[in-house]
């Protein structure tokens, strides 16, 4: 594709180009000479502010930040230095949070007759902070179960068939456990059961997206959530921990791998 650039004189321009702060790696063509490359400093030199440009030759190139003199998409811009202008109103993110494309303007789509069932009210909020927007999309309705155990009658409840499909999440699917007990009584073709490993959602968030070093060890018997806040220092408010956790969850990256891939798994089952 040719692209097309405004090679007006700027005292011709009937307005200015707009201040670009001239960050690290932003990649610019300066008007002049046509050398493109990336951003690797801004120095203050006695003729006044220099950016140093890199080409993807790594050859480096020293030019004035003059007004109008480099362009960005073809478009003329004023490089200034990082700091020296308001940041920009924030735009209409590319990517949803669970990492997929973002498809603006488009109406949530009718609900499916297929379902996914997460074990409780975090995970389900968890879901909805990361998925919801592609589930809105796909009309995926989540609902929680408040547990495991009447899972049985709640898939013979639903009556699963092709094009009414379960995808259920259940925490602590470990070999041998309860857990994966029932989830062999209701598996079938038209109903998928996968889980994590962990005891509880909580420690699907990473870590360090919490601001802790780990999430701590508690001994069988003792409450989990509560042992967990006891251990960090925190307040025994499962409540508020949880709002605290949440609220450190930005998008996928701040999730285990063991959570998302079974989460994406589910919503291709009961989409497909």
């Amino acid at each position: 594709m040719t692209r097309t650039y405004d090679l007006t004189p700027p005292w011709k321009r009937s307005t200015p180009a707009r201040e670009l702060p001239a960050e690290r790696d932003l990649v610019v063509e300066e008007v002049v000479t046509g050398f493109c490359g990336a951003v690797v400093r801004c120095e203050k030199t006695a003729e006044g502010f220099t950016v140093t440009l890199e080409d993807r030759h790594r050859r480096l190139r020293v030019f004035p930040m003059t007004p109008s003199g480099f362009l960005v998409d073809g478009r003329p811009v004023t490089l200034v230095r990082p700091g020296s202008v308001a940041p920009p109103a924030p735009v209409a993110p590319s990517r949803t949070a669970s990492g997929s494309v973002a498809v603006q303007g488009v109406r949530a789509r009718v609900a499916l007759p297929s379902r996914i069932y997460v074990e409780g009210r975090h995970d389900a909020e968890l879901v909805e902070r990361v998925w919801g927007d592609d589930l809105r999309i796909e009309g995926v309705v989540v609902e929680y179960l408040e547990g495991i155990d009447d899972l049985p009658a709640i898939v013979a409840g639903f009556a699963p068939e092709p094009g009414r499909r379960l995808g259920v999440l259940v925490d602590h699917l470990v070999p041998g456990s309860k857990e994966s007990r029932i989830a062999d009584r209701v598996s079938g073709a038209d109903v998928l059961v996968v889980g994590h490993p962990y005891i509880d959602v909580w420690a699907a968030v990473k870590p360090a997206s919490v601001g802790i070093a780990a999430w701590p060890d508690v001994p069988r018997g003792e409450e989990w959530k509560e042992g967990v806040c006891r251990r960090l220092g925190w307040p025994v408010d499962t409540p508020a921990a949880w709002k605290r956790i949440l609220a450190s969850v930005n998008s996928f990256k701040d999730l285990d791998p063991a959570l998302l891939g079974r989460v994406e798994e589910l919503i291709d089952f009961v989409t497909s």
